[in-house]
């Protein structure tokens, strides 16, 4: 019985490897961030965008819709249109930054609206035709989420709007930011109030 051990330790070892490899990283969502989220900060250089079973199945109905299918949210019915707490704002799929609450401002729209993203490099625009005119789409640049429409009636020092959904995002308390993996944020809230 002795002779067996190292093989059963073997086993053991395998199985570990398995339940590793195959079953912790479907998880979760962000389980394919997790491994971009550095003591350094955060990097998309990792992440592969899942595919759209996997985004059906950890999304919310609302998320996928708005998301995948450029669908809008109701407005002042939403999760950030009110949220006057310090923090970023980042894709719900991918977990890129977006926004920062020092850019959010109140447009009376009933959206989460911004006058310039956090990080512009994550932030692509294209043009919408949709509602028989042109306007102006703002996607996430690594995982293509819609994230709503960009609009020239924002304040100074911008003149931007960009108005969001927030089913596209996932906000990030300031408290909160470095054990998320966002610590190289943490600077631009040292001493903001909630």
């Amino acid at each position: 019985m002795r002779r067996n051990r190292p093989l059963v330790r073997v086993h053991i070892l395998i199985m570990a490897v398995f339940i590793a490899v195959t079953i912790l990283p479907a998880h979760g969502l962000h389980a394919q961030t997790a491994t971009a989220r550095t003591k350094r900060g955060f990097s998309m250089k990792d992440f592969k965008k899942p595919n759209d079973a996997e985004l059906k199945s950890k999304l919310s109905t609302t998320q996928y819709q708005v998301t995948q299918h450029e669908a809008t949210e109701r407005p002042f019915q939403n999760a950030y249109w009110d949220n006057h707490e310090p923090g970023i704002y980042v894709d719900v799929v991918s977990g890129e930054p977006l926004f920062s609450s020092l850019d959010k401002f109140d447009s009376g729209t009933g959206w989460p609206s911004f006058t310039r993203p956090l990080a512009p490099e994550n932030i692509t625009t294209k043009t919408d035709k949709t509602l028989g005119m042109a306007r102006t789409e703002v996607r996430s640049a690594h995982a293509d989420s819609h994230l709503g429409h960009l609009f020239d009636d924002g304040p100074k020092p911008t003149g931007m709007r960009y108005c969001m959904n927030s089913a596209s995002m996932r906000f990030i308390p300031a408290s909160k930011l470095a054990e998320e993996g966002y610590g190289e944020y943490a600077h631009l809230f040292e001493g903001a109030k909630k």
